[in-house]
């Protein structure tokens, strides 16, 4: 499984895109994320207030 992006890279594409004005597909292209990703990011930052990567957890059942 991949590694999530950074906190970081996260907040610097989220702030370009709402606090610069830069269009989600310039921003895609200049941070090397999809398209996708940074929708998924700005979803995941109107439902929980935040854009923090989902906990990792190993597929399988807990003992």
């Amino acid at each position: 499984m991949t590694a999530p992006y950074s906190y970081d890279l996260r907040q610097k594409v989220i702030n370009a895109i709402e606090l610069d004005g830069i269009p989600k597909t310039e921003a895609s292209q200049v941070f090397h994320v999809s398209r996708n990703t940074i929708n998924l990011w700005l979803q995941r930052k109107e439902h929980t207030g935040d854009f923090l990567p989902k906990p990792n957890r190993p597929p399988g059942h807990s003992h």
